[in-house]
């Protein structure tokens, strides 16, 4: 019994840490905007709202190579100083790191 308990506790220990890894990004950080029922000028598109992301992101000295909303957050992928990148996740609007 034992030789078959152990995969199947591997496995569910594989599914959870996976989902663990992400930070929890449910679009709260928005929800501080306050609307007046108008608009000046039209609406971001997605390019051009991670376009800004990344701008913002850059100006703060993150080294972004790409970024795009998920989740309710801002999904950047980061230049690591000895080389490859590594993705870090950011609140919208504030740019505060998300862990």
């Amino acid at each position: 019994m034992t030789r078959h308990l152990m995969p199947a506790l591997g496995f569910i220990a594989l599914l959870t840490g996976s989902s663990v890894a992400a930070p929890f990004c449910d679009g709260a950080f928005d929800s501080g905007r306050v609307t007046f029922g108008f608009s000046i000028g039209g609406k971001y598109t997605e390019q051009e709202r991670n376009d800004f992301d990344m701008m913002e992101l850059r100006r703060m000295g993150v080294d972004a190579t790409r970024v795009e909303r998920w989740n309710g957050c801002i999904r950047a992928f980061v230049r690591k100083p000895g080389g490859g990148e590594e993705m870090q996740f950011f609140e919208p609007g504030t740019y505060r790191p998300v862990f």
